[in-house]
């Protein structure tokens, strides 16, 4: 019998710039133990070959399962298949328009269409400046319905030093979103600034 507890959560990662965001969070989810259902966009996986070192088949391999962006009969295609909900990371705004108007030509945009109409958790990742008028409706029209809009916006409190460690804060944010909490990066703890004046 599945449970909440063990259910997946589905990644999608799309052709957006920032690859990295969708394959750490498949390395955060498998370190937790939760297990997750994977699918790639065709323009996902040219783009990660040109901004990163990774392989198709690496990226893969940590998830518990792998989908063709094409096989519309994937588990993930149905609401009877129980999920704790979807991440796409990043989230291109071909894939943003694609949800907000139920334009399900690929099992990317099914899936989300699943998990909207089942009512789960849905958080994208949109990645894109400067937004225009079409982006912001689109986000608008999903917000609306429930979907948690998350841009990738990097936090600077807990003081990073490498891109590693931004990425890693956004990751546990997210995660945070399904009630998985990774606290392996800093978290606000109510410190106060210091007068300007302290700070030359």
């Amino acid at each position: 019998m599945s449970t909440a507890s063990s259910a997946p959560l589905v990644v999608a990662i799309t052709g957006a710039t920032g690859i990295v965001y969708g394959v750490r969070m498949l390395e955060r989810l498998r370190d937790a133990g939760v297990p997750s259902h994977l699918v790639m966009s065709k323009w996902a996986i040219q783009t990660m070959l040109q901004e990163t070192d990774y392989t198709v088949e690496g990226v893969k391999r940590l998830a518990t399962t792998a989908h063709s962006p094409d096989d519309f009969g994937a588990a993930i295609s149905s609401g009877s298949f129980l999920t704790r909900g979807m991440v796409v990371a990043p989230c291109s705004m071909r894939t943003l328009a694609a949800i907000a108007t139920g334009n399900a030509t690929t099992l990317v945009h099914r899936a989300a269409d699943v998990v909207l109409k089942e009512r789960r958790r849905l958080v994208l990742l949109p990645r894109e400046a400067p937004l225009n008028d079409i982006h912001l409706d689109h986000m608008l029209r999903l917000s609306r319905m429930g979907v948690v809009m998350f841009p990738p916006v990097p936090a600077f409190y807990h003081r990073p030093t490498s891109v590693d460690e931004i990425v890693d804060h956004t990751v546990m944010r997210v995660l945070d979103q399904f009630g998985l909490h990774v606290d392996d990066t800093g978290r606000w703890s109510g410190r106060t600034a210091a007068p300007l004046g302290a700070r030359a």
